[in-house]
This record gives C-alpha cells, sequence and structure tokens, in this order.
C-alpha cells in the first residue's frame, strides 16, 4: 500500500503547485509560466526549456499536457524513475514520523544508510560515511579532507592533482577541481594548488605525483566531458601511484555511483579499485537531495574530527530513508543487471545510425557522437518530438535515463532519432 502524497494538502495549494492529480497547472500554459520564471528567478540556468507538471516511470508531461520520455532522468538523478511507488510511499512515511532533526541527534535511517553504503563499496574497517545535500557538498568535504593530508612543515603536501576535461561541481571548492576556465574565470581567485593532468595518461599522472601532492581527485567516466572513461588499468595504476606518494586517491562517483554504469560504482568494473574517498550524490535519493562522502580505512578516515566540517541538512531522515528505498529497490528488482542489459541493447541499436560515428556506454550513462555539430539543434528538436536528452558538446548526445527505463522504450527513441536528426540539419542549414 503506498501513501496519497496529495492526502491532506489544501486545494489552493494543489491548484498552485500542480501536484493535485488532476494536473490543475496545466490550466495556465507553459509560456505563461516560462514568463512568470523570467520574472522571478535568478538567471543563471537560461531559460528552462519547459516546465513540467508531473511523472511517472520514464515518462513526463509538461504544462501544456506533451508527454516527454525522459533519457535524462534530472542528470542521473531519477535512478526509479518518477513517482515510484516505494520511494512516494517511503519518503512520506518518515515526513510523517521525523523529517529533520540537526546534527545535534541521528536517527536510525543515518544510520542504516551509512552502514548500507559501506556494505556496498566494499570498504574495510574504520571506513565510515559524512552525509550532505549535493555532489558539490561532497566534493567540498574531498577537498577538506585532502587538505587535512598535510604533510609536514618542512615538506608540505600542498598540491592536488585533477584531470582535464573534471567537472566536480560549482562551489568554490569544487570549482577549483573543475577543469573548464570558462566556469572558473568569473570566481577567480579560487582555493589554490589544483593542478591538471591529461586524463587517462598514466605517465603523466606518474609524473606529477610525488610527496607534495594531498590528493589526486578523479571521475572513473567523465560525464560533463562526453560521457568518456578511462583505459583499462588506469584507475589501478592510479591507486598505485598515490599510494606510493602518500596521496589520497578521491574518486567522485557523483554521477556514475549507484547502479548508474551497471555496478554500484563505476570503480568497481573490471578489477576493483579501492580508494581512500569517494564522493556520491545524484542518484542516491532516487530525486532527494542527498550526497556522501565515503572515506575507506581508519587512517583516512580521521582526518576530520569533531567541528572541523559539517552540515545543517545532511543526512537528515527524510533524505536517508530515500536514499534507502533508492538502493533497496535497485538491489531487489534486480536493476544491476537491468541496467547492464538495457545499456547495451541501446549501445547496439544507437550503432547502427549512419549518423552517429561513435557510442561510448557505461551501463545506462550513454555518450553518442555524432558526424557534425548538431548536437544541440538535436535537444531542440528531440524535445519537440517528445524526448529529453542533453548536449554536453556539439557533436556529442548524453543518454542518462531512469535505471527502470525497456527496451522498447530506447528502441522508440532510436527510431525516432533519424527524423530529429535531419530537423537538426534543417534548423542549421
Amino acid at each position: 500500500m503506498t501513501a496519497d502524497p496529495q492526502a491532506g494538502v489544501p486545494a489552493e495549494l494543489t491548484q498552485l503547485t500542480g501536484i493535485d492529480g488532476s494536473h490543475a497547472a496545466e490550466t495556465t500554459a507553459g509560456d505563461e509560466l516560462l514568463a512568470r520564471y523570467s520574472d522571478s528567478l535568478m538567471g543563471v540556468f537560461g531559460t528552462p526549456q519547459r516546465v513540467l507538471v508531473r511523472g511517472s516511470g520514464a515518462l513526463v508531461w509538461d504544462a501544456d499536457g506533451k508527454e516527454y520520455l525522459d533519457l535524462l532522468a534530472g542528470i542521473a538523478v531519477n535512478a526509479l524513475g518518477h513517482a515510484h511507488p516505494l520511494l512516494t510511499s517511503v519518503v512520506t512515511s518518515q515526513l510523517a514520523t521525523l523529517g529533520h532533526v540537526s546534527n545535534f541527534f541521528t536517527t536510525p535511517t543515518q544510520i542504516a544508510l551509512a552502514e548500507k553504503l559501506l556494505r556496498i563499496a566494499a570498504a574495510p574497517a574504520g571506513s565510515k560515511v559524512f552525509f550532505a545535500n549535493s555532489g558539490a557538498e561532497a566534493n567540498e568535504a574531498a577537498f577538506k579532507l585532502a587538505r587535512r593530508n598535510a604533510g609536514t612543515p618542512e615538506r608540505p603536501r600542498n598540491r592536488i592533482i585533477a584531470l582535464e576535461d573534471a567537472f566536480h561541481g560549482r562551489t568554490m571548492g569544487a570549482l577549483a577541481l573543475t577543469w573548464k576556465q570558462a566556469y572558473r574565470a568569473p570566481f577567480e581567485p579560487l582555493p589554490g594548488g589544483v593542478e591538471w593532468v591529461p586524463a587517462g595518461d598514466v605517465e603523466a599522472l606518474r609524473a606529477a605525483v610525488d610527496d607534495t601532492v594531498a590528493a589526486v581527485f578523479i571521475e572513473p567516466v567523465q560525464g560533463e566531458a562526453g560521457v568518456r572513461g578511462h583505459d583499462d588499468g588506469y584507475l589501478a595504476a592510479a591507486r598505485e601511484i598515490t599510494r606510493d606518494a602518500g596521496a589520497l586517491l578521491v574518486f567522485d562517483e557523483v554521477q556514475t555511483g549507484v547502479g548508474r554504469t551497471g555496478e554500484w560504482f563505476a570503480s568497481q568494473t573490471g578489477t576493483l579499485v579501492v580508494p581512500d574517498a569517494m564522493t556520491l550524490a545524484k542518484g542516491l535519493g532516487g530525486g532527494f537531495p542527498i550526497g556522501a562522502l565515503i572515506t575507506f580505512g581508519e587512517a583516512t578516515s580521521s582526518y576530520l574530527s569533531a567541528g572541523q566540517h559539517g552540515t545543517t541538512f545532511g543526512g537528515n531522515p527524510a533524505a536517508t530513508a530515500a536514499a534507502l528505498a533508492t538502493l533497496h529497490t535497485i538491489e531487489t528488482q534486480g536493476l544491476l543487471e537491468h541496467t547492464r542489459r538495457v545499456g547495451a541493447f541501446a549501445a547496439e541499436t544507437l550503432a547502427g545510425l549512419d549518423f552517429v560515428t561513435e557510442v561510448r556506454q557505461f551501463g545506462l550513462l550513454i555518450g553518442v557522437d555524432l558526424d557534425a555539430d548538431v548536437a544541440p539543434a538535436m535537444v531542440r528538436c528531440a524535445l519537440d518530438a517528445g524526448f529529453i536528452v542533453n548536449a554536453p558538446g556539439p557533436r556529442t548526445l548524453r543518454l542518462a535515463p531512469p535505471l527502470i527505463i525497456t527496451e522498447e522504450q530506447i528502441a522508440a527513441f532510436v527510431a525516432a532519432l533519424p527524423g530529429i536528426h535531419d530537423a537538426a540539419l534543417k534548423e542549421n542549414a
């Protein structure tokens, strides 16, 4: 039995928000809502493409009643799709019991989630979890953790290594780790000491890392760079290099974690590589905001002590309950195997299109390279055709659909892509 999310909500509020199930918000045209958006919200995201009012599974509907197949899942966030009955029921029940307690206290859901994450991460004894509210916050915590690996006064560890094309977030510490100069330049000076090496280049990493390096940050798959992984052995080599130098190895699995690649974490694909720290967010709460920093082993876990970091909302009962429901569903419904199978089907069918030059597939995180600079136009034309996708580059589409998406839904998208491509070419002409 699932809870009714509208039970007891005043009618005037449901009509205002459009959560009443009868889609009251759809009586207001999307254009009017977008005009209100422009008048009231800060323009850091530009103009939204649509006003979305409801969802079910891998489908969403906009304020004008148009249906879309969601192949982006809120950028790899809605792991279970929209309005998943268990997630909805668990969060509703938790909010009806206890919604927030602050970090002066703890709750059973917080403890249970930490234990669950340590188990699926194969973390050794002495490992710990810190809960935050987003991926950027998790990476901020990891940045501070790295600073605590400070070396000695005679030989300080004042350098941090990240990879070219990396994206770690928009807050100041996470931004300092992010490669793209256009993101960083307006906000400099940023926290210092960060250097970048070419992604996937073992020898460049080896040359850069010595006993002055506090940490190396690596995304096992670089999502914002166009869904680009690393050659076999790169993560294992990074583990060896950092261990020999006494530097921390930090895996940013904000986008790739929680089943997205068909394993719990991308770093578990093939040979298991255990980092010193790992950051999570996005899919962890199935749509509810939560982030996490996992520290592996007693030594790394001791770097941050009482009073050195914190957050008001991190690990609150509702967020941790949502994460437990998400992990439980992935585990009990066989969604890791489903993700591998449907992802492989998507890659195979996409590769058969004559305008596709390369497909990079990691479970249901997929990069599709095109034969012309039409990706942004294809995003617009796909939306008109009822599909939500993303373009991280001029020739690349990114797919990160809910893990519950079906082969039939993928096939419908692939069948529509030639027409979408033709429409994009005409738009660009």
